[in-house]
């Protein structure tokens, strides 16, 4: 696939280097939280700026989700992206589907995606009428669910799921129905499998281990960071819907715990 814009991760696999600059700033700050949500925040008002505008395309979007990215390395983050010619490799939409661990992933996903594939989320409605990062969220038109009634949240992703597929934009979802640094197979729905079904589409397994940057206590998305832990994303190969889709189901499902278990992980079973 011919890249939309210039890749930030052109290789099958990224490393953050071990000479990597860490901020003199974090480094002052003790390491704390706070010189990195400074940081964060002033990107997220920056993207923000920029959506208020009308200017917040795909291109915009992409080096924005960098910038973070960087940010976060400049904090003490340490990447490990791998399977990403796989990404290079596709010929038309998929639907992605990952485990959902912090915020982190929703942050820096489109950096290594959008400049290969058109992509948006699936994501709760409260997101994008926030008023801080609503007008980023709504700028990249995301599928809007609810999280309160499952039928009609069922409807929504499968009618305006289709409906992008078909005109070419590829589709993360988070089956999880909350973020956990703890994978819990029985809450891993098979929504994602279905679309991709009904859509005609593959799918494209996303394991994930970002608990370095860990869910708020009262702030979701500035919980603390934990420099000690390494961030892992794998992408694995695509593949077709047979059936009913239980087996593939079971075959995402086996993915991410054989990953996580590689990374130690926490899981469920």
């Amino acid at each position: 696939m011919t890249p939309f814009m210039e890749p930030f991760f052109a290789g099958n696999s990224y490393d953050t280097p071990d000479d990597a600059p860490h901020f003199l700033g974090d480094r002052l700050a003790l390491n704390t939280r706070w010189y990195f949500a400074g940081k964060y925040i002033r990107e997220v008002f920056r993207s923000r700026a920029i959506a208020l505008s009308g200017l917040y395309d795909r291109k915009a979007w992409a080096e924005s989700s960098y910038r973070v990215l960087k940010i976060i390395e400049g904090c003490g983050g340490r990447f490990h992206l791998r399977g990403l010619d796989n990404l290079h490799s596709c010929q038309g939409p998929v639907v992605f589907i990952s485990n959902h661990m912090s915020i982190l992933e929703t942050m820096t996903l489109p950096c290594i995606i959008a400049p290969f594939i058109k992509v948006t989320f699936v994501v709760k409605e409260s997101l994008a009428t926030h008023p801080l990062f609503g007008p980023v969220m709504r700028a990249r038109a995301p599928i809007l669910v609810s999280r309160k009634n499952p039928r009609e949240d069922f409807q929504t992703v499968m009618t305006k799921g289709k409906e992008l597929l078909a005109k070419g934009t590829s589709i993360i979802i988070f089956p999880q129905s909350t973020r956990s640094a703890e994978f819990i197979p029985e809450e891993f729905n098979s929504l994602g499998v279905k679309l991709a079904r009904a859509a005609g589409v593959q799918v494209m397994p996303v394991a994930v281990k970002t608990d370095f940057w860990a869910n708020g206590k009262y702030l979701k998305d500035l919980g603390t960071v934990n420099r000690s832990k390494p961030i892992h994303m794998v992408f694995g190969q695509p593949f077709s819907i047979q059936g009913t889709g239980k087996d593939e189901h079971k075959k995402i499902i086996d993915f991410i715990i054989g990953h996580l278990r590689q990374w130690g992980a926490s899981i469920k079973v």
